[in-house]
């Protein structure tokens, strides 16, 4: 016993329990002082709208537009990092929401505050260069960081890894940067004096949302929501070295915002900023993304072993489980499916996967809880597909026999019922399996292609910028 609890301590994942449903987070004081933040925020919001757009109609409508749907892209992205485990939409919101209302409400008067203290503490100029890069690591990452720590204060049981704490601390930088850069663009049309133009709209979303956006607030409170995820959930550690975890990453991500903001390393204006986002930018990125690489493929190794620890090829065969685990795989599974057996295939792939998700999570819920289940075969509904039934499918499989113990509350039984209907279903459109065949140098290929379609949009953007400068 002493061996199982050690066990379940120094997990990657603390799984979330079955009792812990995100709505009674309303039920807590905690939240509603949260929600209280956020309306304030969202009231200082509203009254500068409302003000642009008696000013520049025109060029406000574009900046809410274009950065709106700027953030659709991504906010569907880092919701889907966590693809084994989702969290919830009411907590997503509510770290998105605390990023654009709350954290950019603190930061405009922090950043005006710590501009006017350099300037009296040193003098205007050093305040003009220097500003940026000192008011911005430490108002805003910090004003960021309280939203993640209120996440898991309202939300303890629903931040169970440190993928989570990545999840929920780019929406708050995305959230930021999204308002951000709509207070930014706004901002540049009355400084271009040209009265309700989009011009300056359209630079700003081509400058701040794609060359400076892939290495900006959304991958800084990546990087702090990973140490705050890491305290809260590897209490196997000793809570000095977790706190350190934590403090580190909050001032990596002040660090690294120093350096974007900061005159050092700078290349100049013009074709000088191509040289800033590889020299300031590009590092930081990979930095990053290498490290939501390694959280995630724990938190999918964790899973996976739920299901292979049943040892029943009708819920995932091996080559299923690797394939689950990775993003690109799960695609091209789906598109092989497609292939094979037209769009009817595809969705029966998927829905396949998202049921052997949800199994393994509901599997890490268990506790060591066993449940004794009847033959398979007899636990399937038949339901007609393409002119066959499920039955037909889940008849040319094994049954399993009678009084099997398999791990799992009644939640967990239903999912791998679920898991066998979709079972059927593949079989009876002639695909058995939802894997893809392997091929050679894949990654290769996959790393090559997304780094040319990289440098072409930077192009792009880059000429699309010049040709706006020129009109």
């Amino acid at each position: 016993m002493t061996q199982t609890l050690r066990s379940a301590r120094s997990a990657p994942v603390h799984p979330t329990p079955a009792w812990a449903h995100p709505g009674k987070s309303l039920l807590l004081p905690a939240f509603w002082v949260v929600l209280l933040l956020i309306a304030g925020g969202g009231l200082r919001l509203v009254m500068f709208i409302r003000e642009s757009f008696a000013t520049y109609p025109t060029a406000t409508l574009t900046a809410l537009v274009l950065f709106g749907l700027y953030a659709v892209p991504f906010c569907v992205f880092v919701a889907a990092l966590d693809y084994l485990e989702r969290e919830p939409p009411l907590l997503l919101a509510t770290a998105f929401a605390w990023g654009g209302l709350v954290a950019t409400s603190i930061s405009i008067r922090g950043n005006t505050a710590v501009h006017n203290l350099i300037a009296k503490l040193a003098s205007p100029g050093i305040a003009a260069e220097w500003g940026s890069a000192l008011a911005g690591p430490t108002v805003e990452e910090t004003a960021k960081a309280l939203g993640i720590i209120a996440i898991v204060l309202v939300a303890r049981a629903q931040v169970n890894s440190v993928l989570d704490g990545v999840v929920y601390g780019s929406l708050v930088g995305l959230g930021f940067q999204v308002v951000e850069d709509v207070v930014y663009a706004i901002n540049a049309v009355a400084v271009a004096g040209r009265g309700d133009q989009i011009a300056p709209v359209v630079a700003t979303f081509l400058l701040r949302g794609f060359l400076a956006g892939l290495w900006s607030h959304t991958l800084f409170g990546a990087l702090a929501g990973a140490g705050i995820g890491y305290l809260a959930v590897r209490t196997d550690r000793s809570l000095f070295s977790r706190v350190g975890v934590a403090v580190l990453s909050v001032l990596g991500a002040m660090a690294i915002h120093f350096l974007w903001n900061s005159p050092l390393l700078s290349l100049g204006g013009g074709a000088g900023i191509f040289g800033d986002l590889f020299v300031k930018g590009l590092p930081p990125l990979l930095m990053i993304l290498f490290l939501v690489r390694g959280v995630r493929h724990r938190e999918a190794d964790y899973y996976m072993a739920q299901l292979a620890a049943l040892g029943d090829r009708r819920i995932a065969t091996a080559d299923e489980l690797r394939v689950l685990a990775h993003g690109h795989l799960r695609a091209g599974a789906r598109r092989h499916a497609h292939g094979r057996a037209g769009i009817k295939g595809r969705h029966a792939v998927r829905r396949l996967q998202r049921a052997q998700a949800r199994l393994a999570v509901e599997l890490s819920r268990a506790s060591g809880v066993g449940l004794l289940l009847a033959p398979a075969a007899a636990s399937v509904a038949p339901a007609p597909v393409g002119g066959a039934g499920v039955a037909v499918g889940v008849a040319r499989m094994a049954p399993q026999p009678a009084g099997a113990l398999v791990l799992g509350g009644p939640t967990a039984v239903r999912w791998r019922d679920r898991v066998l209907v979709e079972r059927g279903r593949l079989l009876a459109l002639g695909h058995p399996e939802a894997t893809a065949p392997l091929t050679r140098n894949g990654s290769i290929r996959r790393v090559v292609g997304g780094v040319a379609l990289f440098l072409a949009a930077m192009v792009a953007v880059g000429l699309a910028l010049i040709a706006l400068g020129a009109s």
